[in-house]
Formats: structure tokens, C-alpha cells, sequence
């Protein structure tokens, strides 16, 4: 007689896992896992890589800053030494208080309080300037620092100077028409004279524009008539015409080469085969 065991196998496929579904189960764990670290990552690089950032736009805005100061200073140190050569040719000592005062006043109190200037207006210093006793000539030496807006590392500051020598004040030279450079004339292309004076009126034109209704009643310095360029009026004349108080035409256009004059300085013996200007040579 044969007994047959009833087995329960339930228990067998609830109580375990097949061998396929262990693997699954790994796989799944190990790709959460490795999305977790990749979310990490990227955290770590987003909060590193950003304030890196921000803080590389801020050297280059701190930078383009330092120069643009730097150009104020200079020019500014340069108009003021300028002045101040006129007050030394007088008194052979230069006043470093009024020297940084108009560089301060050329530059702007405001600009260079909201600039990165360490100390503002007071952080300017032009007390190392002096005028030598030999020469005569400025030493101009102005010292000031500048600072990094943000305290990142610390107050970051970079000290910096504009150094320069510039000549003694010797006097203006104004324009005195009896005073004229007995060597030097001025032509133009079409010029059957030269002038000795550049300031000539033949050579500096005074143009007006005036209805063309009016041409038959004006007349020019030397009292005659205008007639028609030939470069510029084809036909009948405009409504309004441009001519010079001297010339002998009128124009159409503002731009034509006969409202213009190409002026040359040249030596007077280039121009010995033709006569002078009856106006401003001797």
C-alpha cells in the first residue's frame, strides 16, 4: 500500500524568491541608489559652481572698474598739474592741497564717492609731487588704493599711483596777427594767392542760405553779382541757395566742393610764383 504525502507548497512560494526576482530587486536598489548619488552630485556642483560664478562676474565688474578710475585720475591729474605749472612759474613751490582739490573737483566728489576708491575723496594723495629746483619741471605723483566691494577674502585692496613730469609753465602764445610767421603761407588746392594769416575770411568761408527770389538783389563783398556753380546747379535754381559772403557763386548743396576749402601750410618759398592775399599779407 502506497501513502501519498499532501505537501503544501505555498509556504515554499510565499516564504521565498526565485533567483531571477533576487537580481530585479538588486538592479532597482543599485539604481536608486546611483540616482540618489547623482542628485547629490550635482548639488555639491550647483552650489560650488555658482557663488564661483558670481564671484568671477564680480572681479571682472571690479576690474573694468579699477581701470575706469585709473583714466579719471590720469586725465584729471594732468588738467590739474597744468594749473598748477601757472602758480609755480610765480612761486617755485606746488601746493599739493590745491592740486588734489582740482583733481578731486575735475573727477566729481560724487563719481569718486561711489566708486571703490579706499577713503573716497581723502584716500587721493599728491604729497610725494614737488617741482624740481634744477629743471623746473613737476614730478606729479598721485597715491590711492582700491578696494574689493565685497569682504570675500578679507579687505582685499590694491594701492596704485599715477606718476608723470611735466614741463614748466613758460607763458601762452595767443594769436597776434602782427606777429605772423614770416616763413609759413597758406594755400588751397585752387588758390592763385597765399595767405599769411590762417583765420583769412577768403580761406575761413562764412556761408548763407538765402531764398533764390533774392539772388538778383544781393551782392557780394566786392559788390558784384552771383552766378550759377557749375558743379552743383543744373538747371534753374532752387528754392533756397547757399553762397559765401566773397564768393562769386551760388549753390545748390551744402556738400559741394565749392562751399569747402582744402587750406595747406606750406614754406613761403613753395609759393614763390604766386602773389599774396590783398587782405593778410604784407
Amino acid at each position: 500500500m502506497r501513502i501519498y504525502l499532501n505537501k503544501d507548497t505555498s509556504q515554499t512560494r510565499s516564504g521565498g524568491a526565485s533567483a531571477p526576482e533576487i537580481k530585479e530587486k538588486e538592479y532597482q536598489r543599485a539604481y536608486r541608489e546611483k540616482k540618489r548619488w547623482k542628485k547629490a552630485v550635482l548639488t555639491v556642483e550647483a552650489s560650488l559652481g555658482v557663488p564661483l560664478f558670481l564671484f568671477a562676474a564680480l572681479c571682472l565688474i571690479w576690474i573694468l572698474e579699477i581701470q575706469s578710475i585709473k583714466i579719471c585720475i590720469s586725465g584729471a591729474a594732468q588738467n590739474a598739474a597744468k594749473s598748477a605749472a601757472e602758480d609755480t612759474a610765480v612761486i617755485p613751490v606746488l601746493n599739493t592741497v590745491k592740486l588734489k582739490s582740482d583733481i578731486v573737483s575735475l573727477i566729481g566728489t560724487e563719481r569718486i564717492e561711489r566708486s571703490i576708491l579706499d577713503g573716497g575723496s581723502s584716500g587721493i594723495s599728491c604729497w610725494k609731487s614737488y617741482v624740481s629746483p634744477i629743471t623746473g619741471n613737476m614730478h606729479i605723483n598721485v597715491e590711492y588704493k582700491v578696494r574689493l566691494p565685497i569682504s570675500v577674502f578679507g579687505n582685499i585692496s590694491a594701492r596704485l599711483k599715477e606718476e608723470f613730469i611735466i614741463g614748466s609753465w613758460n607763458g601762452y602764445k595767443g594769436y597776434d596777427s602782427d606777429e605772423k610767421d614770416s616763413q609759413i603761407v597758406y594755400i588751397t588746392d585752387n588758390s592763385a594767392v597765399y595767405h599769411e594769416d590762417c583765420h583769412c575770411s577768403y580761406l575761413q568761408l562764412s556761408i548763407r542760405f538765402v531764398p533764390s527770389d533774392e539772388l538778383k538783389e544781393i551782392r557780394n563783398a566786392g559788390g558784384g553779382i552771383y552766378y550759377a556753380c557749375e558743379k552743383c546747379v543744373f538747371g534753374e535754381a532752387m528754392a533756397g541757395v547757399y553762397i559765401t559772403e566773397d564768393g562769386r557763386r551760388y549753390h545748390n548743396s551744402l556738400s559741394c566742393s565749392g562751399l569747402k576749402r582744402t587750406i595747406r601750410a606750406v614754406n613761403r618759398s613753395d609759393v614763390a610764383g604766386i602773389g599774396g592775399c590783398s587782405r593778410c599779407s604784407k
